[in-house]
């Protein structure tokens, strides 16, 4: 049989400061990434959850200041470098992780917004073969409140979506 030159493909994965995202990309360079395939790229993505919006009727505000104390410049730059600082940690510890995969061009992206969004509009503009994440595994009533971003991105994503789970560690053996 020919040699055929293998398509390069482009993953993305979807990462944040969970277990579950951590699990999610070491699967995937363990069980994806293991053909040597030189032209394949990894995209780690992060999205910056957006600011929360609290309305002026808090009490929080003064007639001379009616935005009120949460709006302060100084609170909202800490805010700003709190949520840079994070979003930096969880890519250091993303590209650490595939320090090892060779030949493997590794792109890392930040954006802001809800992740739904962000990685659904990012899977699209990027023209992406595989959209990776880890799922927390929230129970029925948790999804209802909080919603699934892995279960959105499924349903809206035109690409293959692979949601890894974390097996659940207990303590009794069988």
């Amino acid at each position: 049989m020919a040699d055929v030159a293998a398509k390069a493909r482009k993953i993305l994965v979807a990462v944040d400061e969970s277990e579950e995202s951590t699990y999610a990309l070491s699967w995937c360079i363990e069980n994806i990434f293991t053909g040597g395939n030189t032209n394949d790229a990894l995209i780690l993505l992060y999205s910056i959850p957006p600011r929360a919006v609290y309305s002026s009727l808090d009490g929080t505000g003064e007639k001379d200041n009616p935005e009120g104390y949460l709006f302060s410049s100084d609170i909202l730059a800490t805010m700003e470098r709190y949520s840079n600082d994070v979003a930096q940690c969880v890519m250091e510890k993303a590209k650490r992780l595939c320090k090892d995969l060779d030949g493997v061009k590794v792109e890392t992206i930040v954006e802001r917004g809800d992740a739904r969004d962000v990685i659904c509009q990012a899977a699209e503009r990027l023209h992406v073969d595989m959209l990776v994440m880890g799922s927390h595994g929230y129970g029925v009533i948790k999804r209802a409140f909080l919603g699934s971003v892995s279960n959105h991105c499924a349903q809206n994503v035109k690409c293959p979506v692979l949601i890894v789970k974390k097996p659940k560690t207990n303590g009794s053996s069988k």
